[in-house]
């Protein structure tokens, strides 16, 4: 026969914790030898759980330690950056002796999930509190893992533009022209739009000239033709073709005394036993001679650049037909070969005939006067 329950009626939950007061009076109504028996076997169990929380605590700070020097190998193989590695290698480190100590933790009995509840909340307040911060220190990772610029390279980013001379956690420091040393936060950086310069090593040079009308076109095109065609830093033909022309020029420049065309060998650098394990392996070089193979598969099916100079009339200006002067130079001589052409274009131009015009203005005056203008002689 069945009953329905109230549903008033709460069913009793016994407290799982027991009370201090209930263990220690059953202790008292125990005999003496069952309570010896009781109090050797908890020792003894307490000593084993000891033991063997020892015994974890060594082999797990062995085993973190190797972790350690085989990030710190690939680390220093894949020349991260020095600031980068240390926090890396700081964060790894404290990650496993967290694990490694809350398992020491629950082996010997003791309750985990308070520990890990209390480090929780602590992780959540502290990433609350220093949440620009945080950000700024993972655009400083993504900068320093995908690189979009590095020491030495001219940006432009976040309305100022300068050379890159920091690349640290937080904030990345460049110096501009004027030698002014502007602090940009990573996480800005990280997001944000980066003009790297330096990055291509081929750059379009540009000229805006202004020549007189009735001028010949034609003769000022050649003119600033074989100024540019005198400059050996000028690409006259196509920019590939001009790259691996000045490669092989440096690799004879750098070739030993003796004129075989050899390079002379540099002394192979001294590696330790975790760089040498990393070293390049069979696979790994015949897995870089194929992506080589197919990137110069790549190159060779791409059009070739024209980086040959070009002079075009731009626009018909007011006081001036401008021409639009185009070359392409390493990016190393960008700012050498922009003022020398300069000067060149205004010294020699006029040589063959063409004039730079100044601004003019035609103004036409009508021949009849009011005759309510009274002149000077009639006053």
């Amino acid at each position: 026969m069945l009953f329905a329950q109230d549903p008033l009626k709460v069913p009793v939950v016994p407290d799982s914790i027991p009370d201090p007061k209930e263990e220690l009076q059953m202790l008292k109504s125990l005999p003496l030898d069952e309570l010896l028996d009781k109090m050797v076997n908890g020792l003894v169990s307490l000593a084993i759980n000891v033991a063997i929380a020892v015994v974890v605590f060594y082999v797990g700070r062995y085993i973190i330690n190797k972790i350690y020097r085989v990030i710190s190998g690939i680390l220093l193989r894949r020349k991260v950056d020095a600031s980068l590695s240390t926090f890396v290698l700081s964060l790894v480190r404290m990650l496993l002796y967290f694990i490694l100590i809350v398992t020491v933790i629950g082996i010997l009995g003791i309750e985990t999930s308070s520990f890990i509840a209390i480090f929780a909340s602590a992780g959540v307040a502290i990433g609350m509190a220093l949440s620009g911060t945080l950000q700024n220190f993972a655009g400083g990772v993504l900068i320093l893992l995908l690189k979009p610029y590095k020491i030495g390279d001219y940006i432009e980013a976040a309305g100022y533009a300068g050379t890159v001379r920091e690349i640290q956690i937080f904030h990345t420091v460049i110096s501009t022209p004027d030698n002014k040393q502007i602090i940009i936060p990573n996480g800005g950086l990280s997001t944000g739009s980066v003009n790297n310069y330096s990055r291509a090593d081929y750059r379009r040079v540009d000229w805006a000239v202004g020549i007189s009308y009735g001028d010949s076109v034609e003769t000022a095109r050649k003119a600033i033709l074989a100024i540019l065609d005198s400059d050996e830093r000028i690409v006259k033909g196509f920019i590939e073709d001009d790259r691996d022309k000045r490669q092989q020029e440096q690799l004879e420049a750098i070739a030993d005394l003796d004129g075989d065309g050899i390079p002379d060998a540099l002394p192979e650098p001294k590696r330790t036993w975790l760089q040498k394990l990393f070293h390049k392996s069979p696979v790994k070089a015949k897995i870089q001679t194929w992506q080589e193979a197919q990137a110069e598969k790549v190159r060779k099916m791409l059009p070739k650049t024209d980086g040959s100079p070009k002079v075009y009339v731009e626009n018909l200006a007011d006081s001036a037909v401008q021409l639009k002067v185009r070359a392409w130079t390493r990016n190393s001589d960008y700012w050498d070969v922009f003022f020398e052409i300069n000067e060149r274009i205004y010294n020699e131009l006029p040589q063959s005939g063409v004039n730079f015009p100044f601004p003019q203005m035609d103004v036409h005056l009508d021949g009849r006067l009011d005759s309510r203008v009274v002149r000077p002689e009639q006053q």
